[in-house]
């Protein structure tokens, strides 16, 4: 079965001065938020949540506004996907942290991953870890590859508006691309279901090329939790190339920032093969680098 296994090598580098080890934590994150991608829902961490929830750790696993529905409903509600918005969806996820007694470890995956950072600018959390990240705003590397997966959304501008399906075969290419064509079509079959095409231009296109501050913008210099990126050196849709980028522009915030990669490991790394390896390294890095409630 292709995947990386829990040995396999890995490159890992810092972008921030080494911060030490917190000995300070009187009371420890005990609950995971763990925030689904594009193209994604809840369900798609499930391995995540019976892994976390047997190490002890309350997971949550909040979806998009409307997401309360399963994949195969979403499916049939495009509209409910296609009018979502960054704000409401943040403020969303924001709502369910600030109500919890502890700052928790977030994680997000791809998209999941954007708006785990926009989060964690807010002042939320006592660490977070994303996964493929998308980018934030001001991150410019584009590779072809990137593009070539989201071009699904690129064929005509009526689909800024609505929402964009990956067919199997487009889906195979940008998501699960270590895996066969068979085993794709099952993950495709119980997961996939559309997104929004105004995210794919806005934040996906053309934020960079627009004025001012977009819906994706952090302030790369301030404060924050302690951040892992975690990318797959053979993802195609948000590259490795694109995660060290977004890393590397938080240089100037005296918080930690640090960058892991796992070099043959795809889109759909936190499900594919060997999943458990990703899982361990983003719940070991967080719970190392957790800051402190009286901190965070």
């Amino acid at each position: 079965m292709p995947g990386t296994s829990p040995r396999q090598s890995y490159r890992s580098s810092s972008f921030a001065a080494p911060l030490e080890k917190r000995t300070d934590m009187t009371t420890p994150p005990d609950t995971i938020v763990l925030v689904h991608g594009l193209w994604m829902t809840p369900r798609s961490w499930e391995g995540w949540v019976e892994h976390y929830t047997a190490k002890g750790f309350r997971v949550l696993t909040p979806g998009y506004p409307g997401f309360e529905i399963e994949v195969e409903a979403l499916r049939e509600n495009p509209d409910l996907i296609a009018k979502l918005t960054v704000p409401e969806v943040v403020d969303h996820l924001a709502a369910v942290i600030e109500g919890l007694d502890v700052p928790p470890i977030i994680m997000g995956h791809s998209f999941g991953g954007t708006l785990t950072q926009l989060l964690l600018a807010r002042g939320l959390g006592a660490a977070g870890v994303v996964v493929d990240s998308a980018p934030t705003e001001g991150v410019r590397v584009t590779p072809l590859s990137q593009l070539k997966s989201l071009s699904a959304a690129f064929t005509s501008l009526s689909k800024r508006h609505g929402a964009v399906a990956f067919t199997p075969e487009q889906f195979h290419y940008a998501f699960t691309n270590t895996l066969s064509r068979e085993e794709s079509d099952k993950v495709y079959e119980r997961y996939a279901i559309a997104a929004p095409g105004a995210w794919i231009w806005a934040y996906g296109l053309i934020a960079n090329y627009k004025p001012g501050h977009q819906e994706t913008w952090v302030d790369y210099g301030n404060d924050r939790a302690p951040l892992l990126f975690i990318a797959g050196g053979k993802d195609h849709i948000m590259p490795a190339s694109v995660n060290r980028s977004n890393a590397k522009h938080y240089d100037k915030s005296p918080a930690l920032t640090e960058y892991h990669e796992f070099p043959d490991r795809d889109h759909w790394t936190c499900a594919a093969p060997g999943w458990e390896a990703v899982a361990d390294k983003a719940l070991d890095w967080a719970l190392e680098h957790a800051k402190a409630p009286a901190q965070a």
